[in-house]
């Protein structure tokens, strides 16, 4: 499926929720950075009486809502929150069923992604992701290296601590002096190196909670909580998230607000 990226136009019905919610965004104010937990898509298939696996792939098509929408909207950075080190204990064919569907997205969507502008990023450990979807993975990163008009980072095998944890031994292994270890350095032996951190967070389902996802980087990220669960994400869902973003002052820890320091 094949979508032009490049205006709101012909995209938000007039008179419907999402024209009034896009009346509402400050578009010199977006955030730059939107991470997503996408939970919920085995709840959505139990309240249907269907298998867990078929929640998944309704949840693969709120994956490509998202994609547009952010890329619509004028989003920098969209990280996906796709498969947790955590996932491994499912059931074997629902894991399968999970490397399958991105494996299935990344051959369909990849020229989307490369007509488009958009750019992919992977983070987390590579190594334990079956081969064919690694390879496929390196394949459309490779393809995609020079856009630049959003970039889609999908947290793969991934884990918070799992993460923290390797930087730590990666500047052990390079032999950092205790007096040049700061802030800064440390990030730039993350998966995230060079990216921003996220300024809005979303988790989907209602669960309260960051399940071990980008511990370091979410320190003062904006947290946005809705009960709708992930296959029934919609534009709606990331329109009400930004407008609810916008309303707030982010402080980072001070007492002046940042609202006149907002990146860009």
């Amino acid at each position: 499926m094949f979508f032009m990226f490049d205006t709101l136009e012909g995209y938000i019905q007039p008179g419907t929720v999402e024209a009034e919610l896009v009346q509402q965004v400050d578009f010199s104010r977006l955030p730059v950075h939107v991470a997503i937990i996408m939970d919920g898509n085995g709840r959505w298939a139990r309240q249907r009486n269907l298998p867990r696996t078929e929640g998944h792939k309704a949840g693969s098509e709120s994956v490509k809502e998202a994609v547009e929408a952010a890329a619509r909207l004028g989003i920098k950075y969209l990280t996906l929150y796709a498969f947790s080190k955590e996932n491994w204990k499912r059931p074997k064919d629902e894991v399968n069923t999970l490397w399958s569907l991105l494996k299935k997205y990344l051959a369909e969507e990849s020229k989307v992604l490369l007509e488009n502008d958009l750019k992919l990023k992977v983070i987390g450990e590579r190594t334990g992701i079956p081969y064919l979807v690694r390879r496929e993975l390196a394949r459309v990163e490779r393809l995609t290296r020079n856009n630049k008009r959003m970039t889609v980072i999908l947290a793969l095998n991934y884990g918070g601590r799992q993460e923290i944890l390797r930087a730590i031994k990666k500047m052990i292994r390079r032999k950092s002096r205790t007096e040049e270890v700061d802030e800064n350095l440390f990030s730039r032996y993350l998966d995230t190196a060079g990216l921003p951190d996220p300024d809005l967070l979303i988790r989907t389902s209602g669960e309260m909670r960051l399940s071990n996802f980008l511990l370091w980087q979410c320190a003062y990220t904006e947290l946005w909580v809705t009960p709708v669960l992930w296959p029934d994400f919609r534009r709606r869902d990331l329109l009400q998230a930004i407008v609810d973003y916008q309303k707030r002052e982010r402080r980072f820890g001070g007492l002046e607000s940042a609202a006149n320091n907002h990146r860009s």
